[in-house]
């Protein structure tokens, strides 16, 4: 049996964009064996893509070890970066699917281009090997939970970066709407972030017992995301989770663009995305600026028009798109 090794090393956003590529995989080599290298904190969000047989959990990539004869085939689905190249080549494989670098000037692949969303990418470098994708296959099969939270608003107050990350007090203006609403509201994030978020709870008069932030495990979290009638946050994984369940969300972007990272446009119609129009530097220690045009009192609009839609069919709630803040 033929082994492909896909190597898709960084977060549970990356991962998510990646799923339409990965079953465009499977349907192309249905009989080989289909090993993802992902962090191993990703496995309960692997185990629900079924075209993955297997996942060999990376860290560093300098660190990065295959121990199994060479693959077929290494699909680099991390990006063009030398390092990543240099990871899938260590492990002898056939030969190397990958965006072009211009250290490896053997490896022919597609030019890397910065304005194109990120299911837009994985699907069109498989493309350029011939094997046909669909960008509209991102839904995932919500997990099965212990505790039902059906209809709950989930306010998640994290993100990967503080320059993606919206301001506390602005967080706890969005919730206190909420709780004046009647909406059962609880507040996620990870274990870094769950002073962050009983802080938010304790300016929006949230009960301690409402804050999920660290006491999740990642299928847990999923399974939250899956039932609620709503998710509020920034550009984070959790976006990404939400769009693959089919979970309503208003969406909070800056410094970098939704038409890099956001719901695909098919998707629009169960998304609010808000963004002032304005790119910054992902990586910043501060809040972008363009993020923090965005008001709460834009927000909550988003907010109320989203569960006002929360209970029609799709054709009537067809209007939304990105919208333009500030």
């Amino acid at each position: 049996m033929a082994v492909l090794l896909v190597l898709q090393a960084r977060g549970l956003g990356d991962l998510l964009t990646a799923v339409p590529a990965l079953r465009a995989l499977r349907r192309a080599k249905p009989h080989d064996r289909i090993v993802l290298a992902a962090p191993q904190r990703l496995k309960p969000i692997v185990d629900l893509i079924a075209p993955v047989d297997v996942l060999v959990p990376t860290g560093e990539l300098g660190s990065f070890r295959w121990d199994a004869p060479g693959p077929q085939v290494a699909v680099n689905l991390h990006g063009p970066s030398a390092e990543s190249i240099v990871a899938l080549a260590k492990t002898q494989p056939g030969r190397i699917l990958t965006y072009r670098n211009a250290a490896f000037p053997e490896l022919d692949g597609p030019e890397w281009q910065t304005d194109m969303h990120q299911v837009d990418r994985w699907c069109h470098l498989l493309e350029s090997d011939g094997i046909v994708a669909d960008r509209r296959n991102l839904g995932l099969v919500p997990p099965v939970s212990t505790t039902i939270r059906r209809d709950c608003v989930v306010v998640h107050v994290g993100a990967g970066a503080p320059a993606r990350r919206w301001p506390p007090d602005r967080f706890a203006a969005v919730v206190r709407h909420l709780l004046v609403l009647g909406r059962e509201v609880v507040l996620t994030g990870d274990a870094y972030e769950r002073d962050l978020a009983l802080n938010i709870a304790a300016r929006a008069g949230l009960p301690v017992g409402r804050v999920l932030a660290g006491e999740q495990n990642l299928i847990e979290l999923a399974a939250t995301i899956a039932e609620a009638a709503l998710v509020v946050c920034g550009d984070t994984g959790v976006a990404h989770l939400a769009t693959a369940f089919g979970t309503r969300t208003v969406q909070l972007f800056g410094p970098t663009p939704p038409r890099w990272g956001g719901p695909p446009p098919h998707l629009l119609a169960r998304h609010a995305v808000l963004w002032a129009g304005q790119v910054g530097d992902p990586d910043a220690d501060t809040p972008d600026p363009g993020l923090l045009r965005i008001d709460v009192t834009e927000v909550v609009d988003a907010v109320d028009k989203q569960l006002s839609n929360h209970h029609l069919s799709g054709t009537e709630s067809r209007r939304a798109a990105y919208r333009r803040v500030g």
